[in-house]
């Protein structure tokens, strides 16, 4: 089998998240900055080798103040910490439709843990370019504190500011290299 290369297709792909502010509603972010790479043999990504990176110092929730505030050594620390990294050891429950779950390492703040993603693939076309590409959603859930982002501010009314669970959503265009 032939082993083939895929970069990512910034233009046509996100990296999303939300957290619950308050304990009442969703805020939602991004990173600007972010890339993947994948080796897989043929078109097989069940068994492909990724590797992902974000730049912190790239993450957007449209409030400059709090964007400032999560680079901050209270959360991300992005001066010490300035990417995210993700390395995907296995796929399984594969459906008839090709989706999965990619188990893989989580880096975040110099602490690794292991997660499970959900992952929707959309199936591999030529664009009008001729271009071969790949396409998948992704999505999982983080407890936020496992990474040591542990800042936090209790509420007069209880509660606290924000939550420990962190939903990710991703929609990723992969490009086949020649």
């Amino acid at each position: 089998m032939a082993t083939t290369t895929w970069a990512l297709d910034p233009t046509h792909s996100d990296i999303q998240f939300k957290i619950k502010h308050l304990m009442i509603t969703n805020v939602s972010g991004s990173f600007n900055l972010f890339d993947i790479n994948a080796t897989t043999e043929e078109e097989d990504f069940t068994k492909a080798a990724i590797s992902f990176s974000a730049q912190v110092n790239s993450i957007n929730t449209n409030n400059t103040q709090r964007d400032a505030h999560l680079v901050s050594a209270d959360f991300f620390d992005a001066a010490q910490y300035p990417t995210i990294n993700f390395v995907a050891k296995k796929a399984d429950d594969v459906d008839h439709d090709g989706s999965y779950n990619l188990h893989g390492d989580l880096t975040i703040k110099g602490i690794t843990k292991p997660v499970v993603l959900s992952v929707e693939f959309g199936g591999v076309t030529k664009d009008m370019y001729g271009n071969t590409k790949a396409g998948f959603t992704i999505n999982g859930k983080i407890n936020r504190t496992d990474f040591g982002l542990t800042w936090n501010a209790a509420l007069e009314t209880g509660g606290v500011l924000v939550s420990e669970d962190v939903k990710i959503m991703s929609e990723i265009q992969l490009i086949k290299q020649a």
